[in-house]
């Protein structure tokens, strides 16, 4: 169900741009993620860390977008938060809990060494989609880039994320 709400605003940002373009996408997905943020605060009573460096990096670029009126700046929000992401579990890879397996421990059981190659692969995906998200962004239309963002990266981590499911299928203890 997070993952869904992590997703709302993205589809915004979607549906506006289709509507009014990329300057008005823009605002609307910093008003809907300060939103979204508020609302998780109020109903678990807590921010998240992510959702706030996520929120930031939106309010960040997307401004930079609307000050400058230059779209560049929203393009590079999604590698910059692929990035984040990806650092964060590089950050975490040599200790003795990596963040995959604080975030999901309580659910599998795992082998240590395979948390490890998990947050790995994962910190790898987000690093990797950071790339080939500016790749899309430099050259293709602003069109295009918003079809990639919503249809190529949802369609990418689903597909990283069942390879996943596979990899740790043979791993999970009962």
């Amino acid at each position: 169900m997070q993952m869904l709400a992590d997703f709302f605003p993205i589809l915004i940002f979607f549906i506006v741009f289709k509507i009014w373009g990329v300057f008005a996408a823009t605002a609307a997905a910093i008003v809907v993620s300060i939103i979204q943020v508020i609302f998780y605060r109020v109903k678990h009573g807590k921010f998240e860390k992510m959702q706030l460096i996520t929120l930031a990096i939106i309010v960040i670029l997307g401004g930079a977008t609307l000050i400058a009126h230059n779209d560049i700046f929203i393009k590079w929000k999604v590698s910059v938060v692929n990035w984040v992401f990806g650092i964060v579990l590089l950050a975490t890879q040599w200790s003795d809990m990596p963040l995959m397996k604080r975030l999901l421990s309580q659910k599998i059981n795992l082998p240590d060494q395979v948390w490890k190659k998990l947050n790995l692969s994962w910190a790898i995906f987000f690093i990797v989609m950071g790339i080939i998200n500016i790749y899309v962004a430099y050259h293709t239309s602003t069109a295009t880039w918003v079809n990639f963002k919503l249809f190529g990266v949802l369609g990418l981590t689903v597909l990283f994320a069942i390879g996943q499911a596979f990899f740790l299928a043979k791993h999970i203890k009962e």
